[in-house]
């Protein structure tokens, strides 16, 4: 690439006789010059430096507004010579076109070059070690701070870890809210109690179902032999049509039983869940702010220097930090449980409510009234096979 550069730079400027024959080049003073800009070149390119002063020969270009066509003959004076810039401007001037010096080749040129990044316009920066090294900062500072995090976890986790061990074999104190600790243990037998009634509930759906399903295949098989037996025909049509009657209140009275499971099991495992799982946070809560607590209190035992001072300070700030959490925390645990109950006890009077008056139409045989139970309720049926997926989600 060098040797093509200076031979470039050795052909700036070529004698043309004006019979268009070439002299000896040899002993032209021209030549003389470019052969003294080859060997000053090869000098700069053996060393680093000389490979900037490439750059900024490559960039530059030659300037071939100084090339010149010589139409006298060979030795002739400079009165022959013709300027070719003056050429080009006429040129330029006639076709109304103004073209401005372009670096783009040089660049090209220059970069296929490893070590040299060239930028159009530029003076060739060493711009890929600057963004090297803005990588390597962002990389850092992500690191640091994930290593800040793993160390406050793992010091938050070795305080509540050894304050719940100081609970259990009785050495730490715990903060008690008796009251609310108390309404967190009704809830939570009242939950499992509800848990039992959602699983019996779902045990006699599916007990019922069968036997629905039943009584509607034993109404087909009494309809096909009252047809195939003559004289049993009366007989098996009255037991056809009420095995059908049977089936048709009975999926009428599972379609109030499932109302009741789904509604129960809504108030379970999301409302009461719900409550729970903020009692669980209150009780981490609970626990941190004990471990600071406990942590604050050892340290204002100890001596009073100046490291301990900050050390004291440091932990006050924890300590009040984990002391909103908990205070907050429990006062939404007070106000969840509050309206669950209120929730509990209107969701349950309607269900309640609701399973009686069906079960009860359904038993003395009162299909008007097992309806008007569904209408009161705004209960809708399902049509048989609803529940079925589709054969595209079957697959």
């Amino acid at each position: 690439m060098a040797d093509s550069m200076m031979s470039k730079a050795a052909t700036m400027e070529i004698p043309i006789s004006s019979n268009g024959d070439s002299r000896n080049l040899a002993e032209d003073d021209s030549l003389e010059q470019a052969a003294k800009i080859q060997w000053s070149l090869r000098e700069k390119v053996g060393s680093p430096a000389g490979l900037r002063d490439l750059q900024q020969v490559m960039v530059s270009g030659p300037n071939l507004n100084e090339t010149s066509i010589v139409s006298g003959g060979y030795g002739g004076t400079t009165e022959g010579i013709i300027p070719t810039s003056s050429i080009k401007d006429l040129r330029m001037k006639s076709r109304g076109v103004s073209i401005a010096p372009s670096q783009i080749a040089a660049c090209r040129i220059a970069s296929q070059s490893d070590d040299i990044l060239c930028v159009p316009g530029s003076n060739m920066d060493y711009v890929g070690s600057n963004s090297s090294m803005a990588a390597e900062e962002a990389t850092r500072g992500v690191a640091v701070e994930k290593f800040d995090i793993m160390k406050k976890w793992g010091l938050n986790t070795y305080k509540c870890t050894k304050q719940m061990i100081s609970e259990r074999f009785g050495r730490g104190s715990r903060t008690v809210d008796l009251e609310l600790e108390a309404q967190i243990e009704v809830l939570r037998e009242t939950k499992r109690k509800y848990e039992n009634v959602l699983r019996l509930a779902r045990a006699l759906t599916n007990h019922f179902y069968s036997m629905v399903q039943t009584q509607h295949a034993l109404g087909d098989t009494f309809a096909d032999l009252s047809q195939k037996s003559p004289e049993l025909r009366d007989e098996f049509g009255y037991n056809a049509e009420t095995q059908k009657l049977l089936c048709k209140n009975g999926e009428t009275l599972l379609g109030a039983i499932n109302f009741f499971v789904s509604s129960i099991n809504t108030l379970v495992n999301k409302t009461m869940e719900d409550t729970l799982m903020t009692i669980k946070m209150y009780e981490n809560a609970r626990l941190e702010f004990d471990a600071y607590r406990a942590d604050l209190e050892e340290l204002n035992m100890g001596p009073r220097d100046a490291v301990t001072m900050a050390r004291i300070e440091a932990a006050q700030q924890q300590y009040q930090i984990h002391k909103d959490k908990y205070e907050r925390l429990r006062s939404d645990v007070t106000i969840k449980i509050k309206f669950l109950e209120e929730n509990k006890v209107k969701v349950m009077h309607k269900q309640l409510l609701l399973f009686h008056n069906a079960i009860s139409a359904y038993f003395a045989g009162n299909q008007q009234q097992l309806e008007q139970t569904l209408k009161q309720f705004n209960i809708k049926l399902k049509p048989p096979g609803a529940d079925k997926p589709s054969w595209l989600e079957e697959q």
